[in-house]
């Protein structure tokens, strides 16, 4: 990075972000924040968004730490790359991942060229990952492993990660708060949110369920075709799932869990949740829509990869198979790979990019 910057930091109101524009304005930078106001719940759906709050809570950490503020309209940019997404995605559904797609199409999208725009040279966030030295195009897994973020980093290209900047990457979350509290940050104590801020406090299902029609359709036990009960529509299920399906389970250790959901009857296919259960555990799958960090795709080979945000990194091999797509063959069967969701691919612990579960 050079010496000094004209960054914009993209404040949600946390402690994260705060603290990320008060290390950048210590070193020397000239920095600005700027919340980014994407949704407010305006169409009445149950729960609360509270952008309101969020707004406040950035607005007062901004002016503890001695920087202009900004609120950046971008709910129409957001509905329509973010929200349609998820919902076209469940409809058919897949288990689309929006916190990925709106670190691509959002803040290192939209928000990323309104700050170019705007005179800016870099975007900062309070990711836990880590940019490497240089001008190159490198990520890293942040150094607190327990909220390492670079899983959700996975879908950038190379110009947005040059332009990015993650001052939290070589922290630990204590150490944040720490610091926020000895600078008087009023959001220092503050709860880290949970999902993602256009649901609020509504459960995916109630937020399905205002804005994609029901489709009923049986449950089916795997194997024989039993049918088990009725589902509302195969977009409140994920493969994986063990709560909610609606078919009691016959005792604990002999539990239901969702192995498959097929489009061709509209059937939810169930199994007991044992090892090696048919459809739970895959040993190959196919990705799309790769995306790498560096801009170049490795060749056929050896790498890891996190199959879910908070899973550890495993062994796979990589096949390229096209532009864009490749096979995956894990070293060890991975369990409930939804389609939809996001495979986040490493070289120990330098994140290359990724792609999105067929």
């Amino acid at each position: 990075m050079p010496s000094r910057e004209k960054i914009l930091v993209a404040m949600s109101g946390g402690v994260d972000s705060s603290v990320a524009a008060l290390l950048l304005k210590e070193a020397g930078h000239d920095v600005a924040g700027a919340y980014m106001k994407n949704w407010i719940n305006e169409e009445g759906v149950i729960g609360r968004c509270p952008w309101e709050d969020d707004i406040e809570d950035a607005r007062r950490s901004a002016e503890r730490i001695g920087i202009d503020f900004q609120v950046v309209n971008l709910m129409r940019d957001y509905r329509e790359r973010i929200v349609q997404h998820l919902l076209e995605g469940y409809a058919r559904g897949l288990t689309p991942n929006p916190d990925v797609m709106c670190n691509r199409e959002i803040k290192f999208g939209v928000f990323r060229a309104w700050a170019l725009e705007h005179g800016f040279g870099a975007v900062a966030t309070g990711h836990y990952a880590r940019r490497g030295p240089g001008p190159d195009p490198v990520i890293f897994e942040g150094a607190d492993r327990n909220k390492d973020q670079s899983y959700f980093l996975a879908l950038l290209g190379p110009d947005q990660v040059r332009s990015a900047r993650f001052p939290l990457g070589g922290l630990v979350k204590p150490e944040v708060r720490r610091l926020a509290r000895e600078a008087g940050l009023a959001n220092a104590g503050k709860k880290d949110s949970q999902g993602i801020c256009f649901i609020g406090q509504v459960k995916m299902r109630d937020f399905l369920r205002t804005y994609v029609p029901d489709r009923p359709g049986p449950i089916l036990r795997a194997g024989d075709s039993r049918e088990m009960g009725r589902h509302r529509g195969l977009h409140f299920y994920t493969l994986g799932q063990r709560r909610g399906i609606g078919v009691p389970s016959n005792t604990e250790r002999e539990r239901y869990v969702v192995v498959g959901k097929r489009a061709s009857d509209n059937a939810l296919l169930i199994a007991f949740d044992q090892p090696g259960t048919p459809g739970l555990f895959q040993k190959e799958i196919r990705v799309h829509g790769l995306s790498w960090t560096g801009g170049l795709a490795p060749g056929e080979g050896p790498l890891e990869g996190r199959v879910r945000y908070r899973d550890p990194r495993v062994r796979l091999r990589f096949i390229p198979e096209g532009p864009g797509s490749a096979v995956v063959r894990f070293a060890d069967p991975q369990r409930a790979l939804a389609s939809g969701q996001i495979l986040a691919l490493y070289e120990e612990d330098r994140l290359l990019g990724g792609g999105i579960y067929v």
